[in-house]
């Protein structure tokens, strides 16, 4: 792919990108959020035309303009998401659009031997009889694997493939990924896993903010400069961490997690929080800032560990315990977790008071409307009235109404998962301020952000994740930009 650009309106996707993989190797497409790595994978594979560049196989020039095309020149994809049918038989699922016929029907003996063969090229031998659901998702993405491996595929583009695998499946999907390059395929490998990227990569590819900012060897990138080149600045450009907050922590933990997880989601972990402490995760895309975040809320159950809240342990963690228990969260996406567009701001504000008080305790519309103004104008929410629809503000404004919806509810433990992302800069400053604000009042925070600034700037303490493992902790005087991307990286100097 040579000279590769895409615009949307508002956004330049990509910006001139080059991107090279070989026949025989396993090319790690890397980069953080909107760095312009799924454009430039729907390019490839035909489901966005470019506006400019040019693409080729072998060297000479092809048009890919749908998904039927990039089949018919050799290039497949499997999606983080396996995008078959799970209550189907391996054989329907995997003959599905392309079932063989005899006098006009599909021959079903005929689609199990082919099936049989497909998923025999991978070393798979199962039942192919059996729904495709009854599974372990590590045969599931081998069986879309095998779907997308057609006779001539020549490029296999595996997206996220081991997002939902446990460390064993991940080593048998990598034993298939050697066989598939040892025959000469070349293998697009997009994933957020440090470690994998490794084991498994020849050769990396680096995207931000729509460029591409670094290619080269594996074995000749070492992973403090793969982070560098993610994040966008040079470990040498570290910046001062901003003055401490005004109190900070106070006496025993508030919140306690003890060997807190959930398979196949994030490792077990410890975690303590203290009342007026900030503490921040951080950690690349992927790394489990989030997983980690809705554990502690219980908006992912946990199986296995332990949470305590002012010294009583929360039996069934779920988020209205949490509530019920203090906790507030807000979400990373604020438009499909939360917020409700259609409903007024009022109506956002207080759900999750009226939701901890319950609802033989209503609210009535002058204790609404009353706390909702309060919101408004302790926040700065930038709205004509509190009965305008959420879905009608800025996202900045947005973002405040969910923060608003937060701490309407009293609570003395604060989740915020990146609460400054997609808003304008004025907004950020404030949100900022807030942080703050809140921590010199005694409030517990949990930052989760994959702004580093951010972190430095708010916390008194900064978890590190990587992986979906909490690898480490910086304590207050060590916190620079330095010694987080250090820690991510692994790095002891």
């Amino acid at each position: 792919m040579l000279g590769v650009s895409k615009a949307f309106p508002g956004v330049r996707a990509l910006d001139c990108v080059d991107f090279r993989v070989q026949a025989g190797e396993v090319h790690a497409l890397m980069g953080e959020n909107g760095a312009g790595k799924s454009t430039l994978i729907k390019i490839m594979t035909g489901a966005v035309r470019r506006d400019e560049g040019e693409i080729r196989i072998d060297g000479r020039p092809v048009e890919i303009n749908s998904p039927g095309e990039a089949r018919a020149l050799g290039v497949g994809t499997v999606y983080q998401e396996v995008n078959l049918i799970p209550t189907m038989s391996v054989t329907r699922n995997l003959t599905l659009g392309r079932q063989p016929r005899r006098f006009g029907l599909i021959s079903w003996r005929t689609a199990r031997s082919l099936a049989r063969e497909r998923l025999k090229r991978l070393r798979i031998d199962i039942d192919v009889e059996r729904p495709l659901g009854s599974f372990s998702l590590a045969v599931q993405q081998l069986v879309a694997i095998a779907r997308a491996l057609e006779d001539d595929t020549r490029v296999l583009v595996l997206d996220e493939p081991t997002a939902s695998l446990d460390a064993d499946e991940a080593e048998l999907l990598f034993q298939i990924v050697r066989d598939l390059k040892g025959r000469g395929i070349a293998i697009v490998f997009i994933t957020h896993f440090l470690d994998q990227v490794y084991k498994i990569a020849d050769r990396i590819s680096v995207l931000r903010n729509g460029r591409l900012v670094g290619e080269g060897a594996t074995a000749e990138l070492p992973r403090l400069k793969l982070i560098s080149l993610m994040l966008g600045r040079e470990l040498e450009e570290t910046e001062e961490r901003l003055e401490a907050l005004p109190h900070g922590a106070k006496g025993e933990p508030i919140l306690r997690a003890e060997g807190l997880g959930r398979r196949r989601v994030m490792a077990p972990f410890d975690l303590t929080l203290r009342p007026g402490e900030v503490v921040g995760l951080a950690g690349l895309l992927g790394s489990g800032r989030t997983e980690v975040a809705k554990l502690i809320f219980g908006a992912i159950r946990p199986d296995s560990g332990r949470i305590e809240v002012g010294g009583a342990r929360i039996a069934s963690h779920s988020p209205g315990q949490s509530l019920r228990h203090g906790m507030a969260f807000c979400p990373e996406d604020r438009k499909a977790e939360g917020i409700f567009a259609e409903l007024s701001v009022r109506e956002n504000i207080v759900l999750g008071l009226q939701t901890k008080r319950g609802w033989l305790s209503r609210l009535s519309y002058s204790e609404q409307e009353r706390l909702a103004q309060e919101m408004i104008e302790a926040l700065g929410i930038a709205t004509p009235d509190a009965d305008k629809p959420v879905g009608q503000l800025s996202g900045g404004n947005q973002q405040k109404v969910v923060l608003a919806r937060s701490l309407v509810s009293g609570p003395s433990i604060l989740i915020l998962d990146e609460p400054t992302r997609g808003i304008d800069v004025g907004a950020h400053a404030e949100i900022v301020t807030l942080i703050r604000k809140l921590c010199a009042e005694g409030l517990a925070l949990l930052v989760a952000s994959s702004e580093l600034d951010e972190l430095i700037a708010v916390s008194d303490r900064i978890a590190v994740l990587r992986d979906r493992r909490m690898i480490g902790e910086i304590g207050s005087g060590d916190i620079t930009r330095e010694t987080i991307i250090r820690t991510i990286a692994g790095a002891r100097s």
